[in-house]
């Protein structure tokens, strides 16, 4: 595929995912002239959708979003890490979330600390994984 057509395509992608992000936005709810930033987005439904969920999964998305053009536009081959096993971007992505997710539960149970706190420890397991997995 040519440059430019790589480029329109990574621009029509960030514009439609900056445009669902700013739809997140505007649907967080003003309570006494302020934005209530963790105030439900969509009232009685059945999940707690609140803007931080919403851009955790948005994040998600995102990341998934940008391996899949890396590994389209700059495919690799797997490699060995410490672990004895051959992994790909993606491998390591999946190994990094699902460290992170067991981070973030042992911070909730365990620290008595804010939970936001628990991304430092996170991003040094993902820094860790993707360095050395």
């Amino acid at each position: 595929m040519p440059a430019s057509r790589w480029t329109a395509l990574y621009a029509l992608t960030i514009g439609v995912m900056v445009l669902i992000l700013a739809w997140f936005a505007s649907l967080v709810p003003i309570e006494d002239g302020q934005r209530d930033w963790t105030g439900q987005l969509v009232e009685g439904g059945w999940m707690a959708w609140s803007f931080p969920v919403a851009l955790f999964f948005w994040l998600i998305a995102a990341t998934l979003l940008t391996f899949t053009f890396l590994a389209l536009r700059f495919p690799e081959t797997p490699r060995r890490g410490v672990l004895g096993i051959r992994t790909t971007r993606g491998d390591r992505l999946f190994i990094t979330l699902l460290g992170a997710a067991f981070l973030n539960i042992a911070w909730l149970g365990f620290s008595g600390q804010p939970q936001w706190q628990g991304l430092l420890p996170s991003l040094i397991w993902a820094i860790g994984v993707f360095r050395f997995v």
